[in-house]
């Protein structure tokens, strides 16, 4: 069986040493080498070809931002980058860029704490490893694009959405803000959205948000009504939900359970709105690893919701809208530049 080879970029030797010791843990993974800056990391890419690069954003001679350019634009190498709390917004911009995913580096100052972040960093690895060959490029679609991928007849509105839910994970913000940008006003359906995230990053991701869209997006709070023409963001590390109160939905921020494996949970926020929105709901399922949201859209679909799962060719990673489409439930299949659109179509704005 084939090794992954990875190469680290980061400018702290101790960084380095820790990270390659978590990686070398990891069955079918190498350590091909190691960068100190930009320059070399370039450099090092062309002489080892490594099939994965784990890159600091804050570097001498180079930044991580321009060598990350150039690894997904000319290397197309899958780029998973290891940052700080502090640098959530650059976090954002790195994924925009292409980056695969990202990993919260501690920003304590303890060198030591850098060992928390093994277990998040070792997942993200090993879901580099199940990537099939060539899955990963930095992708980008007109918008006026087509696709046969669609397994039904453009919906016809035969009554109101109130109530779009979206579940995305690996490759899901830049996702999230193309469909988001996409709605040039603000239309009289509420969403809700539920991406894996760690706790300490949603709130910047909101807020980047809400510099782009005609909608009001914000992190939710316990307690948020779910209001036409505003978006909730389920908090990194929690679980979203709703519930009814005082004739009011409302949006309830609750701690996972155990048996959780990924959070926020797709599958308990749409379990939680499809009994109260039914036919008035749409639920989305974008890019990711895993199968987050495939048990939650038979609740969808038992009480008459409408399902979008994104396609194939744009999805970064096809694992979740995959395991949407094997449940026989999904109502359109279309790629991201679509997905606004038929969100529109079935709520009757377009």
């Amino acid at each position: 069986m084939k090794r992954l080879r990875v190469l680290v970029v980061d400018d702290s030797a101790y960084s380095r040493r820790t990270i390659t010791k978590m990686l070398e843990g990891i069955d079918g993974v190498e350590v091909a080498g190691y960068a100190t800056n930009g320059e070399e990391g370039v450099q090092r890419t062309i002489a080892l070809k490594p099939d994965l690069v784990t890159l600091d954003l804050e570097m001498p001679k180079m930044d991580g931002f321009t060598l990350l350019r150039i690894l997904t634009t000319r290397f197309s190498v899958p780029v998973i980058v290891v940052s700080a709390l502090s640098g959530a917004d650059k976090v954002f911009k790195a994924l925009e860029l292409g980056a695969l995913d990202f990993v919260a580096k501690p920003s304590t100052g303890a060198s030591t704490d850098l060992l928390l972040i093994r277990e998040d960093l070792q997942n993200k690895v090993r879901q580099v490893i199940s990537l099939k060959p060539g899955i990963f490029k930095l992708r980008s679609f007109p918008v006026a694009a087509e696709s046969s991928s669609d397994l039904r007849p453009a919906a016809v509105p035969n009554n109101p959405i109130d109530l779009v839910a979206i579940g995305a994970s690996t490759g899901g913000p830049p996702a999230l803000q193309q469909i988001f940008t996409s709605f040039d006003q603000r239309h009289p359906f509420a969403v809700i959205v539920s991406q894996h995230m760690p706790a300490g990053f949603t709130k910047a991701f909101a807020e980047r948000l809400n510099r782009s869209s005609a909608f009001d997006v914000k992190e939710a709070e316990d307690g948020d009504p779910v209001l036409p023409g505003r978006i909730l963001i389920a908090p990194g590390g929690t679980n979203l939900v709703t519930e009814i109160q005082g004739g009011q939905v409302t949006a309830r921020v609750v701690p996972p359970a155990s048996t959780d494996r990924y959070i926020p949970s797709v599958d308990v926020m749409l379990d939680s709105c499809a009994g109260i929105y039914k036919k008035r709901m749409i639920a989305v399922i974008l890019t990711g690893m895993g199968n987050d949201g495939s048990k939650g859209l038979r609740v969808v679909n038992q009480h008459g919701g409408y399902i979008i799962a994104e396609s194939d060719e744009t999805a970064v990673v096809y694992g979740m809208p995959r395991e949407a489409v094997a449940t026989g439930l999904v109502d359109r299949i279309v790629p991201l530049h679509r997905v606004a659109r038929e969100i529109l179509i079935k709520a009757g704005f377009s």
